[in-house]
């Protein structure tokens, strides 16, 4: 079974940092959920895993939400998943989505500094995050996700400590942390490029991932993915399936699926066209056909991210001799660097090389 993406583009506002495909025009969420509703239909399935996310999901109504889950087929996912903004979450928007099939929530903390959620242009304040935590809590929803960012601007170490001790007290499930970057065309990039604001260095920020890995495995959460902490049990399953090639389905505008093997496919980053073409019962959508090479470099590319790494049986199975040697000359290369292991049929990054991970992906890359 596939999971299911559904892309929610709107947002009451853009962060600056975001290059996400999203859209402000709230006054179209009906006609592109209508839309979506019939992309479902037209691509049914039984579903693992489902996520809403965007843009800003939890900027649906009721009502919105409802149409959407009429239609979804929920009755074999283990793992249904919605994003949401700690300002949307209100007593009365809880118990909506608990009465959905929804059983996991996202929440967009970011910061727990004012500040640099003004620098980011998020909407809500540091106060808000706590709140929606014992919110949903209170709703019956026990799986709950956050996301950090570090490495803002002349952040220090000791304010990214104040972070970490922050998430830490919300005792969640699941903790998401990324590191802040300056996509091209953002307002974040501009400022930077304007002077108007200094990105910390490397070394900083290398110290505050390790900083983070230290104090979460402390308290219980397992490093599983490079950017992904959980408690026993509450790795997210969806976005898992994604780290190890499960194929999945992404409906919505700009939305990307995979078949799990050669085809990658992604619809039109265009929320008007996209809905006209639903209208006509067309997904107006560009196909990529991953030659053996391509579908190599992905596997690479997603499973040293996770803790298991890269299992060398399945690359000789899948893809034959002669890439598996290719692989493991490079790995004994790495390995002589002390950037990877190579033991159990499993080639894994070693903690000091963690935060190398796009270099080490790079060197074991088929050019």
């Amino acid at each position: 079974m596939d999971g299911l993406y559904v892309h929610i583009p709107f947002c009451k506002s853009r962060c600056s940092y975001c290059a996400f495909y999203s859209t402000t025009e709230e006054g179209k969420m009906g006609q592109y959920v209508a839309a979506l509703t019939k992309e479902i239909i037209m691509r049914r399935r039984r579903w693992a895993t489902v996520y809403l996310g965007g843009g800003t999901p939890s900027l649906l109504s009721e009502e919105l939400l409802r149409k959407l889950f009429q239609v979804i087929d929920c009755g074999y996912a283990e793992e249904v998943t919605i994003e949401c903004n700690p300002e949307d979450i209100t007593e009365e928007y809880s118990h909506v989505l608990a009465s959905l099939p929804i059983n996991r929530v996202s929440i967009g903390a970011q910061s727990f500094d004012d500040g640099r959620l003004q620098l980011i242009n998020r909407r809500h304040r540091t106060g808000k995050i706590a709140e929606a935590v014992d919110i949903i809590r209170r709703a019956g929803i026990e799986n709950i996700s956050i996301d950090l960012i570090y490495g803002f601007p002349e952040e220090t170490i000791e304010e990214w400590k104040r972070d970490i001790n922050e998430a830490i007290a919300l005792d969640v499930e699941h903790v998401s942390a990324y590191c802040l970057s300056y996509e091209e065309g953002t307002p974040l990039t501009k400022m930077k490029r304007g002077k108007i604001i200094r990105d910390d260095d490397e070394d900083t920020t290398r110290a505050m991932f390790y900083l983070l890995k230290e104090r979460l495995e402390e308290t219980g959460y397992e490093h599983y993915e490079i950017s992904n902490f959980a408690k026993k049990g509450r790795r997210a399953i969806h976005n898992r399936n994604y780290w190890i090639g499960k194929p999945y389905t992404g409906v919505g505008a700009a939305a990307h699926s995979y078949n799990g093997r050669d085809i990658r496919e992604w619809n039109i980053a265009d929320i008007d066209r996209y809905m006209s073409s639903m209208e006509r019962g067309e997904r107006n959508m560009e196909k990529e056909v991953l030659s053996t090479e391509g579908q190599y470099n992905d596997t690479v590319m997603l499973r040293l991210r996770t803790k298991e790494g890269i299992d060398t049986i399945e690359v000789e199975r899948r893809f034959g001799a002669n890439l598996h040697k290719y692989l493991m000359d490079g790995a004994e290369r790495m390995e002589r660097r002390g950037l990877v292991t190579v033991e159990g049929g499993h080639i894994r990054l070693t903690n000091n090389a963690i935060f190398l991970c796009d270099m080490v992906t790079r060197e074991l890359f088929f050019c």
